[in-house]
């Protein structure tokens, strides 16, 4: 009973910040786009014909067409309508339905993202396993520099510099585009070099810790070695804080994606909102806000379930 009633709790609060957060997001991106100084019928109608081609008619057919003559509260309103009919509108741009543009190029950068961060835990996993078993050690210094060099460089230079020595020295990888899956190695790998950079620590310090906890030593002193001691009683407590840490970086995730994606010009979800910034394209920007707002909660309601499977205290309602 109080395992199920943790996991209602669990999916009701993160339901809530789903709907709060990503209200919150797409408010902020209508208000920011219309705030920014220019005509948006004028932005509208050059993404649209060209700047060659563009007339003062042609952005005062948009204007009307698309109903950008209206009070902007209006404006809005008409979005939150449709929104709660379940429509998130059309493109300003291509007509094509938002959720439709969303879907193509949301696929994309699912399948970036699932790549680069199992990429980044099969380096940080091992490597802060090793540096948090033996702490001073040469694995932990080698682990510590490790870190500390990734976490300095921008994640636009370790793309460049992964571009100029797999796909321009060595030849061995295309450095832009998507046409195969060797396309998606060179930013999969950007992605991953970022998130590991601070994943490293976050585990070497876990296991240090847990190491250190007084249930280990109990393990110990009833027989176990060291290896089998923190196997069965301390990998599970040290993998707590890693997956909560893991659900944080979703934000660096998305955040990285915009770079990355534009850097390798990869056909994501991060490029398509990079153009529609730049074309005014207000429903795409409010629809991907919508969507990233409920990938966030989506992400952080897993990481809730899987800390309940970890730690059993969770379900019963006793404190970590």
């Amino acid at each position: 009973m109080a395992t199920g009633s943790a996991l209602l709790r669990a999916i009701a609060r993160r339901l809530g910040q789903a709907l709060a957060t990503a209200a919150l997001l797409a408010s902020l991106c209508f208000t920011a786009i219309h705030a920014l100084p220019g005509d948006l019928a004028l932005r509208v109608a050059a993404a649209r014909v060209g700047d060659e081609r563009l007339t003062p008619e042609t952005a005062d057919r948009i204007r009307r067409e698309e109903g950008l003559d209206r009070p902007l509260p209006l404006q809005y309103s008409a979005w939150m309508l449709g929104l709660a009919r379940g429509e998130l509108g059309r493109s300003l741009l291509s007509g094509r339905p938002v959720a439709e543009e969303l879907a193509y190029h949301a696929g994309f950068t699912l399948q970036l993202g699932l790549l680069g961060w199992a990429l980044s835990y099969a380096i940080a996993v091992p490597l802060g396993l090793l540096a948090g078993l033996r702490p001073g050690g040469a694995a932990d210094r080698v682990a510590d520099a490790i870190s500390l060099t990734l976490a300095s460089l921008p994640s636009f230079m370790t793309g460049i510099g992964l571009v100029t020595l797999f796909a321009l020295t060595l030849r061995l990888l295309p450095p832009a585009g998507f046409r195969t899956g060797a396309h998606m190695v060179l930013p999969a790998l950007t992605l991953a070099l970022s998130l590991a950079a601070f994943s490293i620590p976050v585990m070497r310090n876990a296991v240090m810790e847990v190491r250190a906890a007084f249930f280990l030593t109990f393990a110990r002193l009833k027989g176990l070695g060291p290896a089998a001691a923190f196997w069965h009683h301390g990998l599970r407590n040290a993998a707590i804080p890693v997956v909560t840490f893991a659900a944080l970086q979703f934000a660096f995730v998305v955040d990285g994606f915009v770079v990355i994606e534009t850097l390798f010009n990869y056909p994501g979800l991060g490029d398509l909102l990079v153009k529609a910034l730049i074309a005014r394209d207000v429903p795409v920007v409010m629809g991907a806000a919508l969507l990233i707002g409920f990938a966030f909660a989506a992400v952080n309601l897993a990481a809730d379930l899987l800390c309940l499977a970890l730690d059993p205290r969770r379900r019963t309602g006793a404190a970590p």
